[in-house]
């Protein structure tokens, strides 16, 4: 057997395992496990608080590829949470999924890390999940959640759901087949105005590190190949009462008439459910997600809307400032627009000020 040190030809150590000498004289993971670890591919769908801390956790625990997906840019507010970033991502208007695979590679440059700025949508996730071993989910709406559901459920591909809200969180590992769906223990996402969000509640970076954590675990278990000791319950923990609970949900599978992984029917991946305009947690603000054949001509556009009000591009991103609203635009089209929660409105804006 190699040991956990390899050697070269000339008798010298090779260090392509030496900096995971920590993890590997875990017994239950050793040398084996983080072989398993390297080899592995992981989609993470958001780079926000979970996600941000999701990544690392993975990029130094030495899983092979991590493909990051987020639509978003970088704010100020984000800093108390999003372990990633600092204040010069936000001055230089990085998009988050560029800003994290920038420091994930200064942290391992050993990985593959691929940065893909772009909305998750139906059209788009079956591409970008379907080489992954596992998807992790860092989001902040259900409507995603779902999406990621109805594709693991297809692909039969495992996921793990996390969410955190004011100093409470939960996760879920989900593995298509052995434990019950997403829509197995809760069929359809709350109306809006119905539960808190992190700007009615908050949130605390403390709760958001440990359900990322939780979730970080259970992807490095189903990558180095120990799936039998996967947690099957929904787990729930609020940092700020230090309660701590386990919902056993096993019993869920093939007993609930599931729409998803009971009945075959992926409507959120078929676009028949969720919409493509939607409100920003906590932001004052709407994304408006339009697909074009080919990327926007930001020079072209900037010189459109000079005369309207401040504008300044890079090659991520357009940003345009008028009449109390904020434009953040993408090169596929979408945009995120800030001032108002009202999705029509937003419609409206990007219509009087990008084009229909």
């Amino acid at each position: 057997m190699d040991s956990a040190l390899d050697t070269t030809d000339n008798g010298q150590k090779d260090n392509g395992l030496d900096r995971y000498s920590r993890q590997i004289r875990f017994p239950p993971l050793g040398e084996s496990g983080q072989r398993a670890l390297r080899e592995s591919r992981v989609t993470l769908c958001g780079c926000g608080a979970l996600g941000t801390v999701l990544a690392n956790h993975l990029a130094r625990a030495g899983v092979g590829m991590i493909r990051i997906i987020d639509r978003d840019f970088i704010e100020i507010h984000n800093l108390q949470r999003q372990i990633l970033f600092d204040e010069t991502d936000v001055a230089e208007n990085w998009p988050k999924a560029e800003a994290a695979a920038r420091k994930l590679r200064a942290i391992n440059s050993t990985i593959r890390v691929e940065p893909v700025v772009t909305d998750l949508d139906h059209t788009n996730i079956l591409d970008l999940v379907g080489d992954a071993d596992l998807i992790l989910d860092g989001t902040d709406n259900f409507e995603t959640r779902y999406l990621i559901n109805d594709a693991a459920v297809k692909l039969g591909k495992p996921w793990i759901y996390g969410g955190v809200i004011g100093s409470e969180g939960q996760t879920m590992t989900i593995v298509p087949g052995r434990t019950p769906c997403l829509r197995c223990l809760i069929e359809t996402a709350p109306p809006p105005g119905m539960t808190p969000t992190c700007e009615t509640a908050g949130v605390l970076g403390p709760a958001v590190a440990v359900i990322a954590s939780f979730e970080a675990i259970e992807a490095i278990k189903l990558l180095s190949g120990h799936p039998e000791t996967v947690n099957e319950h929904l787990i729930m923990v609020d940092v700020w009462d230090w309660t701590f609970r386990q919902l056993k949900v096993a019993g869920l599978l093939g007993k609930v008439d599931c729409p998803c992984c009971g009945q075959g029917r992926f409507e959120w991946l078929e676009g028949t459910l969720g919409s493509h305009t939607t409100s920003l947690c906590g932001r004052n603000a709407v994304q408006v997600a339009v697909r074009r054949p080919e990327p926007l001509n930001f020079a072209e556009l900037a010189q459109q809307l000079a005369s309207l009000g401040d504008v300044r591009h890079n090659a991520f991103m357009l940003r345009f400032a008028t009449e109390g609203y904020e434009f953040t635009v993408f090169p596929d089209g979408r945009a995120i627009i800030k001032g108002t929660n009202d999705i029509a409105k937003a419609r409206t804006l990007y219509a009087q000020f990008v084009g229909s």
